[in-house]
């Protein structure tokens, strides 16, 4: 896992601007607007209006949580034994 922060423009809310996230969370941003076929653009001014008193980029995280544990939720897939494909040395 690499906590490296990467900037990337964005447009939100008409307005140029650059978000901070790791690489696995940009790419979790690429794979939901892909899924969904919405632009990264369209989906991150949906968030900063939604989001109540936290950073933009604190709410792009939360916004990432909370589709893929719904995800996860909808199709059965919340069970254990995932760890370890994640953090290998991790011995449960």
């Amino acid at each position: 896992m690499n906590s490296q922060l990467i900037s990337r423009n964005i447009t939100v809310n008409g307005r140029r601007t650059s978000m901070r996230l790791e690489s696995a969370s940009w790419e979790a941003i690429d794979d939901i607007c892909q899924f969904e076929s919405v632009h990264i653009n369209d989906l991150c001014t949906a968030i900063d209006q939604r989001r109540k008193g936290s950073s933009r980029t604190s709410a792009v995280r939360a916004f990432i949580i909370t589709y893929f544990r719904h995800v996860a939720l909808e199709t059965g897939s919340m069970s254990g034994g995932h760890v370890n494909a994640i953090i290998p040395e991790l011995t449960i």
